[in-house]
């Protein structure tokens, strides 16, 4: 998948998180794009993005929410652009199934152009503050 314009990214990275689409979301990176994700774990390439997105949704994000917060869009000349996102996520759960209440995020991505559109080329989701 492709994004026709970078400030797209926050309305589709959160429907593909809504609709718990781990395929969806590595989707948005570049085949050999980078993810660092909330939990910490780390993933290289489209096929591990899936992976890690697919077990965090089996997981601590089985039942979380993703509420759009303000974003910045930074246009680095024609070939870059970063976007800090922010989300609060509830509905989170610890390893033995108890809520893990509300927390701030920031997804800060950086994006570039190909010949379809803007892709993600690495982007770490963490907690903000």
């Amino acid at each position: 998948m492709t994004l026709a314009t970078p400030s797209e990214l926050p309305r589709a990275f959160a429907a593909a998180w809504g609709a718990r689409d781990a395929q969806g979301l590595a989707a948005l990176f570049a085949e050999d794009g980078d993810f660092l994700s909330l939990t910490g774990g780390a993933a290289e390439g489209r096929a591990a993005i899936a992976e890690l997105f697919a077990a965090e949704f089996a997981g601590a994000f089985a039942r979380a929410r993703l509420v759009t917060g303000r974003m910045k869009l930074r246009p680095l000349g024609p070939h870059a652009a970063v976007v800090l996102q922010r989300f609060v996520l509830s509905g989170l759960m610890h390893a033995d199934g108890t809520d893990a209440g509300r927390i701030g995020a920031v997804l800060a991505a950086t994006l570039g152009p190909t010949a379809q559109g803007w892709q993600l080329v690495a982007a770490q989701f963490v907690v903000e503050g």
